[in-house]
C-alpha cells in the first residue's frame, strides 16, 4: 500500500485504537464525577458545553480535552470567559508575541491560578538561558509556578541536552515548575519514543491532526502507555482561509464546520490528554466547546476528506521528507510553517517575525535562483511555488 493510501485509510477508518485506553487516563463520567475538588462544576443548565477531564498521564493532573492554545490571542477577555466556562488548561510561551503574551495571559487568568492548569516553554539553547527564562516566565504570569514547563520545538532526541533536562530539574526542585515537558512540531517517529522511555520527561506536547500518518497513532499510544500526559496542537490543520480553492468550496468548508470536525477528530483518540487549539475570539470559543462535547461521525469524515484536497497543495504535514533534500539547504518546513501562520491562521506578523529569525543565509535565499526545486514532497505540496511565495509574503 502506497502512502497516500494508507493517509487516507488512516482518515476514512479513523483511528484503530487500542480498547483498553484506561479510565484512569481518561474519564467518561460527568464532569462533576471527575473534575478536580478545587475547580467548581460548570454550570448546570441547557446550554453549558458538556465537559470531559482527562488525566495527563502519570501526573495526575486532571484536565478539560479542550484545552487554550494562547499564542495568537490578543483579547484577553476571550481567555477569561474560557476559564470562567469551565477550561481548565492554558499554554503559551517565552517567545510568543516577544514575551507580551505570557503577561496578557497572566492577566487574563488573575484570580483563578488554582482553577487552572498552566503550561509554559522554553526556547533557551543552554541550562543559564532556559533557567533565565523561566524566571522570567514567572514573573510575566504573575505566578509563583507554572504546571508544566516544555523544552520548546524539538525534533530529535539530541535537541534535548543533559543541560536543558538538567535546567527543567533545577526548576522543578525549586518548586518553579511541576512538571517536565517537550514540544514538538516534527520527527515525532523517532523523537516520541526516545521521550517515552526517558524518565525525566512528564509531558509531551505533540503536532497531531487529521492530516497525519497513521503512524503517529502507535507513537501517541506508546507514550500514553509509559505514563506521559499528551497534549495536541496544530489540530485544525492550518485553519480554511481562502487559499487555493474556489470561493464556493471555502465557504462550504467554513459554513459545514470542516476546523471543528477536525479538533473532533483529535478529541476521540483517548490517549490524548487535551488539546490546544487556537481561539482569538468569541465565535471560537463557542464553536470549539460546542465540538468537544459532540461525536465524531460520518459527515465529519466527508467534510475532512474535502478539507484535506483542499489544502493538499500548500498544508505542510511536517512528515520529516524533505528534510536535507533542498539544495540550498532551507528549512522547507519550518519556511512553509511559517506561512501557514501568515495565511491559515491569519497571522502575518508573527509568521514573518519567524521567518526573520532563521539564519541570514536562509532568509536571503530566493528558490527562483534554483533551475529546478530538488525537493519532493510525497503529500503533492507544491513546495517550490509555496517557498517562493513565503519569500515574497515575508521579504
Amino acid at each position: 500500500m502506497n502512502r497516500e493510501s494508507s493517509r487516507r485509510n488512516f482518515l476514512a477508518a479513523g483511528l484503530v485504537l487500542p480498547a483498553v485506553a484506561s479510565a484512569s487516563r481518561t474519564s467518561g463520567q460527568s464532569p462533576q464525577a471527575a473534575a478536580p475538588s478545587s475547580q467548581p462544576a460548570p454550570q448546570s443548565n441547557a446550554s453549558a458545553p458538556a465537559f470531559q477531564y482527562r488525566t495527563l498521564g502519570k501526573t495526575g493532573l486532571k484536565v478539560t480535552s479542550l484545552g487554550f492554545g494562547c499564542m495568537i490571542t490578543s483579547d484577553g477577555s476571550v481567555i477569561t470567559r474560557a476559564a470562567d466556562m469551565g477550561i481548565t488548561y492554558f499554554d503559551t510561551a517565552r517567545s510568543y508575541s516577544g514575551g507580551n503574551n505570557e503577561r496578557m495571559v497572566g492577566a487574563a487568568l488573575k484570580g483563578k491560578r488554582n482553577q487552572i492548569t498552566l503550561s509554559t516553554k522554553t526556547e533557551g539553547r543552554n541550562k543559564q538561558e532556559a533557567l533565565d527564562q523561566i524566571d522570567k516566565s514567572l514573573s510575566e504570569l504573575g505566578t509563583d509556578h507554572v504546571d508544566i514547563w516544555y523544552l520548546h520545538a524539538k525534533s530529535k532526541p539530541e535537541d534535548v541536552t543533559d543541560e536543558l533536562i538538567e535546567a527543567q530539574q533545577i526548576a522543578k526542585k525549586a518548586g518553579k515548575i511541576r512538571f517536565a515537558g517537550v514540544s514538538t512540531h516534527s520527527g515525532q517517529q523517532t523523537l516520541m519514543p526516545w521521550l517515552a522511555k526517558n524518565p525525566n520527561v512528564d509531558v509531551i506536547l505533540t503536532t497531531y491532526n487529521f492530516t497525519m500518518e497513521p503512524f503517529m497513532n502507535d507513537v501517541i499510544a506508546e507514550a500514553s502507555a509509559a505514563g506521559k500526559g499528551i497534549v495536541c496542537m496544530k489540530v485544525m490543520a492550518g485553519g480554511t482561509r481562502g487559499r487555493g480553492a474556489t470561493p464556493a468550496i471555502s465557504e462550504k468548508l467554513h459554513r459545514e464546520g470542516a476546523l471543528t470536525s477536525a479538533l473532533k477528530w483529535v478529541l476521540r483518540n483517548r490517549n490524548i490528554g487535551t488539546t490546544v487549539p487556537s481561539m482569538t475570539d468569541m465565535d471560537q470559543l463557542d464553536a470549539n466547546l460546542k465540538a468537544m462535547s459532540q461525536p465524531f461521525g460520518a459527515p465529519d469524515d466527508k467534510i475532512l476528506a474535502m478539507h484535506l484536497e483542499h489544502i493538499a497543495p500548500f498544508y505542510c504535514r511536517l512528515c520529516g521528507d524533505c528534510n536535507g533534500q533542498c539544495r540550498q539547504g532551507l528549512p522547507v518546513q519550518d519556511v512553509l510553517r511559517f506561512a501557514t501562520y501568515a495565511e491559515g491562521y491569519g497571522q502575518f506578523a508573527l509568521g514573518r517575525e519567524r521567518y526573520l529569525a532563521l539564519h541570514p543565509s536562509h532568509v536571503q535565499a530566493k528558490c527562483g535562483d534554483c533551475p529546478e526545486c530538488t525537493v519532493n514532497c510525497p503529500h503533492g505540496v507544491k513546495v517550490a511555488r509555496e517557498m517562493a511565495r513565503a519569500q515574497e509574503m515575508f521579504a
